[in-house]
């Protein structure tokens, strides 16, 4: 149950990052909520994690799941930058939270 806590944040914090890459390029109510309500459902999801796993690895898989998919969200849906070497980062923060996960 708490992995799939971990992984409802992750999803809401997902949105809360459009939602955030929406409001700073247009500061309209809709994407307010979008990125107010995704980042704070992500933290109620990520705070229920807790009762079934140790802080500690929660918030790093949280962390990291949320990192790589902010990045990967805005090279495709932004125009940020693909370069092999940002590639390369996601790639070793995914192995990191992989790690994490089977190690726990």
């Amino acid at each position: 149950m708490g992995w799939l806590f971990v992984f409802l944040a992750a999803i809401s914090e997902f949105v809360g990052v459009v939602g955030l890459a929406k409001f700073s390029q247009q500061k309209t109510l809709s994407n307010g909520v979008i990125y107010g309500g995704g980042l704070g459902v992500s933290f109620i999801f990520l705070y229920l994690s807790f009762n079934y796993l140790p802080v500690s690895i929660a918030y790093a898989v949280w962390t990291g799941i949320g990192t790589a998919g902010a990045v990967l969200i805005n090279m495709l849906f932004f125009g940020e930058s693909k370069s092999a070497g940002r590639i390369m980062s996601i790639i070793l923060i995914i192995i990191g939270v992989v790690g994490l996960r089977a190690l726990s």
